[in-house]
């Protein structure tokens, strides 16, 4: 009796020839989508496939074929909107090519997303895309260099690696954007977001520094928070900002879950945004389009970075060498950028101790 192909309905790859009229050969050469096979051959293994219900055995195929037709993707928090909207855009351009993919999460933590490269490896997968916490940590650079097939990053470099990526432009979107404040009088605009031990990080503030050179103002380091993308992160660093004799004017907050935290402390210290302070997020969220005033941002295609990031692996996975793609970012003024109005003293002093409790 022959070996079924197929757990779900017993069908076998020789049924399905058989009720084709074709070859074996033929039908196998339609399965693993062979380009040398006539539409009209196509159509015939195609139909005998759905009348029979034949399920193939992805496994025993990748055993013969060398390839699992799986994608791993390895993400920095898939509860964020942003990396949600590019595995998606990810997972619809590999399908369209007949590959599955692979989600994890590292949640932000070092060693899981070792773990997470290293399981990924075990699976077999064709190759990894992955959005790295850190760019320095020497476990997740030896997970990645196990890899067996090419590797995709996200807006991350990694020097040696040998992989493809795809960059955002942040530089000229947080140029623009602090540039705009600076020519509305704000010379205390705090920048929160994540350590510089990400490329993001580091174009983020090249782009703020370049922008207040170009102004001829000084840089006070004291208004920077660099240290994570966490919302409790931004919100705690908002307060500390706030504390100090001479607070911002002005804010840029670096992705949305900063924004999250440092909208909770402004709220917090009852900052009136486009008023009391001017704010600028790294990012845009749908939920941020409720509140009032309309936030400006610098903006990128999410959906861009998907497809262009399944775009590589798949020419990697064909014989093409790793390259980079640039995606542009886009600055948006919006009311949140108005004037500024002074808070007097005595309010402020009692919204800061408010705020500490």
């Amino acid at each position: 009796m022959a070996r079924s192909d197929s757990e779900g309905t017993g069908a076998t790859i020789r049924d399905v020839a058989v009720q084709a009229g074709v070859a074996l050969s033929s039908v196998s050469r339609v399965l693993t989508g062979h380009p040398d096979v006539s539409p009209a051959m196509r159509a015939k293994v195609e139909a005998a496939v759905a009348e029979l219900g034949y399920e193939p055995d992805l496994l025993a195929q990748s055993l013969r074929s060398g390839s699992t037709k799986t994608i791993g993707f390895v993400l920095r928090d898939i509860s964020n909107p942003l990396f949600a909207n590019i595995a998606r855009a990810t997972e619809q351009a590999l399908r369209r090519s007949g590959f599955s993919m692979l989600i994890t999460s590292s949640d932000g933590h070092l060693d899981v997303e070792a773990r997470n490269l290293a399981l990924l490896r075990r699976r077999r997968v064709d190759g990894v895309i992955v959005s790295l916490v850190s760019e320095e940590e020497e476990s997740t650079r030896a997970a990645l260099a196990a890899i067996n097939g090419p590797v995709v990053l996200l807006d991350r470099e990694v020097a040696g690696l040998g992989a493809a990526a795809v960059l955002c432009d942040h530089y000229s979107g947080v140029y623009r954007a602090t540039s705009e404040l600076l020519a509305r009088g704000h010379e205390r605009i705090g920048l929160v977001t994540g350590a510089l031990t990400v490329r993001s990080s580091r174009e983020r503030l090249r782009g703020y520094e370049a922008a207040f050179a170009a102004a001829g103002v000084p840089v006070d380091r004291s208004l920077l928070a660099m240290g994570s993308f966490e919302a409790d992160f931004a919100k705690a660093e908002v307060i500390r900002l706030f504390s100090q004799r001479d607070e911002p004017t002005a804010m840029i907050t670096g992705g949305i879950a900063s924004a999250a935290g440092a909208l909770q402390g402004l709220r917090q210290l009852r900052r009136a945004i486009g008023t009391d302070v001017a704010l600028v997020t790294l990012d845009e969220w749908p939920m941020f389009d409720v509140l009032a005033p309309d936030l400006a941002s610098v903006s990128r295609d999410s959906g861009e970075m998907g497809t262009a990031a399944a775009r590589l692996m798949l020419d990697m996975l064909n014989g093409a060498e790793p390259r980079t793609v640039i995606i542009d970012t886009h600055f948006t003024p919006r009311d949140s950028v108005g004037p500024v109005r002074r808070v007097s003293p005595a309010p402020r002093k009692a919204a800061r101790k408010r705020a500490l409790k």
